[in-house]
């Protein structure tokens, strides 16, 4: 299989990151992981014939070493990221917000500046940034996460304009419905009430949105795909699903 250079993904421990990481090195790129788990890190390695690498993107030291062990990069997907909490704005836990927005905002920002350089060296850079259905719509209780993701869809919006003329590609993935460690996180490890989100229809895969991430990127260099959005076939929007 032909080596299509180093593609670094965050949040690759589990869910879509990991998937990702599959999915990309089976298309013959090197895959570079980061995450914060490194035993989940080295096994999937190990599977992949990548590297892991230590990295928490809202430590902007953890970024800099990181980086530091990426000489060069084709491909960056911006994957980290999260919720936690659904509190009303009037209840609203800033730390809790405080974390979702260094996360998916400041984390992303900090990874794409610090990789742009060796994106753009390449001769066919590809950021990829994965927001959410949240990064279009708003729901009660979710101003926390929504707003995180609506920041975060800007951000990676504008590098598009602002690199309009160079050669790298900006493509934005915004699942709806998958089933990961997403809810768990969300809701602090209870299982019962992040199962509920699921419940009575057939979700995403970290699979399913690895594919479309993995078709995305290996579109010859003159197409620049800008936004997937994918959901379920029973969901509708945010807020809003068919169950059985």
């Amino acid at each position: 299989m032909n080596n299509l250079g180093t593609a670094v993904v965050t949040g690759a421990s589990s869910g879509i990151g990991a998937a990702t990481a599959r999915g990309l090195a089976a298309a013959g790129f090197h895959v570079v992981l980061g995450a914060r788990r490194l035993d989940r890190l080295h096994v999937l390695a190990r599977d992949t014939g990548g590297e892991a690498h230590p990295l928490d993107v809202t430590d902007p030291s953890s970024v800099e070493e990181f980086v530091a062990a990426v000489p060069s990069c084709r491909v960056l997907v911006n994957n980290a990221g999260g919720a936690r909490g659904l509190d009303p704005v009037a209840a609203a836990d800033e730390d809790h917000w405080r974390w979702m927005w260094e996360t998916n905002v400041l984390g992303t920002l900090r990874m794409t500046k610090a990789l742009l350089p060796a994106l753009t060296a390449s001769g066919d850079g590809h950021v990829v940034t994965v927001t959410s259905v949240a990064a279009r719509e708003v729901y009660d209780n979710g101003a926390g996460y929504t707003s995180a993701k609506h920041a975060q869809s800007v951000l990676h919006q504008t590098l598009r304009g602002e690199h309009l003329g160079e050669p790298v590609r900006f493509t934005e993935i915004l699942p709806g419905m998958v089933e990961t460690e997403f809810s768990l996180v969300r809701f602090d490890g209870d299982e019962r009430r992040a199962d509920q989100v699921y419940r009575g229809l057939t979700p995403l895969t970290a699979e399913d949105v690895a594919d479309t991430i993995t078709y995305a990127v290996t579109r010859p260099p003159h197409v620049n795909i800008d936004q997937i959005v994918l959901k379920p076939r029973a969901q509708a929007s945010a807020t809003r699903a068919h169950r059985e």
